[in-house]
């Protein structure tokens, strides 16, 4: 086992809870389902509802962005697509394959270390507990803090889920660190006043998760899983 790097133990060290993402540090979400088809899928939705609506959904392959565009809609086209975009998400998690290499080991490493912890997504609660029982990891996790139903304003980077998280595990959001591989990510932390470590799972992510503010970027989930047992349980009162 390598040592963590200074860095990563200092921003582990000063926390109290480990909050991890979903999509890309515990599971290639769309691995076996690729985000570009269900974005197209969900722009049709939103097509045959508002036409106008449709061209923009349709110029993206983030299904994500799509249902932040589905709001315009009004609510009965937002439940549709909410509806639609979960449904593909359980889909999706059933051929994703196996999670992120280190992910089990960070999280078992957490939760025997008695770290409070937690999944924060922009994905549904319902695909994360899918994927998370599959894989007989669920006990791992204090609680699931999902996509906020019907309410794509509140996703990431909005600090909601982060909040959410911190009054679910009784910690203050300043005692809580974020892992996660996008820049809304690293931009929630800091809107709700937590330390984030950026998991560059592509080269690109280096700098730009660096750029974003991350108060430490790693190359692997295994980094996490190391430092959080060399550390041993957090030094304060969670």
């Amino acid at each position: 086992m390598q040592a963590p790097s200074e860095a990563l133990a200092e921003v582990l060290g000063a926390s109290c809870a480990v909050l991890f993402d979903f999509d890309g540090p515990i599971c290639d979400v769309f691995r076996g389902l690729p985000a570009p088809g269900v974005a197209e899928e969900l722009a049709d939705l939103v097509a045959l509802y508002d036409p106008q609506l449709g061209e923009r959904a349709r110029a993206t392959d983030d299904p994500m962005e799509v249902h932040r565009i589905s709001l315009e809609g009004g609510p009965v086209l937002l439940g549709v697509v909410e509806d639609a975009l979960t449904a593909a998400e359980l889909r999706a998690v059933k051929v994703a394959g196996a999670p992120v290499v280190g992910a089990v080991q960070a999280l078992r490493a957490a939760r025997d270390a008695k770290w409070r912890v937690a999944v924060v997504s922009n994905n549904s609660a319902e695909c994360v507990r899918e994927f998370l029982t599959t894989n007989g990891i669920a006990d791992a996790v204090d609680d699931v803090i999902g996509r906020p139903r019907l309410r794509p304003d509140l996703m990431k980077p909005a600090p909601y889920p982060l909040l959410a998280a911190a009054r679910s595990l009784g910690v203050d959001p300043a005692g809580m660190v974020l892992i996660g591989d996008a820049v809304t990510d690293v931009e929630a932390a800091r809107a709700a006043a937590a330390r984030s470590i950026g998991f560059a799972n592509k080269p690109p992510k280096l700098s730009t998760l660096a750029d974003a503010g991350a108060d430490v970027v790693i190359l692997a989930m295994q980094a996490v899983a190391d430092a959080l047992v060399l550390l041993g349980p957090p030094d304060c009162q969670a």
